[in-house]
């Protein structure tokens, strides 16, 4: 018990002082935990986990318990998760239920804690969609509330939830960083804030001055080019928009690659590579 406790130590140590440092050295991947090393290899500094599937929330300790054991040997810290709310919770419309919501958070953030995880990305398109007979208002009224208690839970176990704008093909509700940061805006809560995905915004048609009117109130993105999702470097996408506006915010969060892999080892090195020349190429 005690070598697990001290991984966590060191996770904790780790992933903190992932902020403080040039953004190129904040670079981490969606993946799962067992390809951790090649990402540490590849240039990477965290791994991105799918909560609802590393963490199981709706599942018992012992469920749990192999990941925990999985987490404590990560080759690098796990200090993000997505994937947050299966579909079958629903967060708005006439069969959102909050009392079994917050129960759901409740235990996905005790387990994020224990395994150094610091942000929670709530995306959940399905989850969150707004069903065609239900009013929007009622939507966004219905979305805040529920965002308000999970921030002060994400508060009880000092972790980030960053909002997660999504591509109308996934959700009809938060498409853009703007509406994003305007919910965030609303709850006023720092345990809860906003994602910028570049590949929702392309998608989107959202220009990158949405990162700069976000503001601090931005803590995490994710990255992927625009026509197939691919990885950084495989179409030739240019993301140097966006990192010069997370530079003129002076951006201290971090960046996670989300991709479309054909060939998870033989891709993630050259897209490392290219985002850090791409970031490099603005000093």
């Amino acid at each position: 018990m005690r070598k697990i406790q001290f991984g966590f130590i060191l996770f904790l140590f780790i992933s903190s002082s992932l902020f403080a440092q040039d953004l190129t050295d904040r670079i981490g991947v969606c993946t799962s935990v067992s390809n951790a090393l090649l990402a540490k290899q590849t240039g990477c500094s965290y791994v991105e986990i799918g909560i609802n599937s590393f963490l199981v929330p709706d599942k018992d300790d012992a469920a749990f318990a192999e990941n925990l054991q999985k987490a404590s040997t990560s080759a690098l810290p796990i200090i993000a998760g997505n994937s947050f709310f299966p579909g079958d919770i629903k967060l708005v419309g006439p069969d959102a239920d909050l009392e079994k919501t917050m129960r759901f958070v409740e235990v996905a953030m005790k387990r994020a804690q224990q395994i150094g995880v610091k942000i929670i990305v709530l995306g959940s398109g399905r989850a969150r969609t707004v069903p065609d007979d239900f009013e929007r208002e009622k939507a966004i009224i219905q979305f805040v509330e529920l965002c308000k208690q999970i921030a002060l839970i994400a508060e009880k176990y000092d972790v980030v939830v960053v909002i997660e704008p999504l591509r109308q093909q996934e959700t009809n509700f938060i498409n853009t960083v703007r509406e994003g940061t305007a919910i965030v805006r609303t709850v006023n809560h720092p345990n809860l804030l906003v994602l910028a995905d570049f590949y929702h915004m392309a998608v989107e048609d959202e220009d990158a001055q949405a990162i700069i009117e976000a503001g601090d109130l931005l803590y995490h993105c994710h990255i992927a080019e625009k026509a197939e999702r691919t990885a950084p470097g495989v179409k030739g996408d240019d993301f140097t928009p966006y990192f010069k506006a997370l530079k003129v915010i002076n951006y201290k969060g971090s960046i996670s690659l989300e991709c479309n892999w054909k060939n998870f080892e033989e891709e993630l090195g050259p897209a490392v590579a290219e985002m850090k020349r791409q970031i490099s190429s603005l000093n």
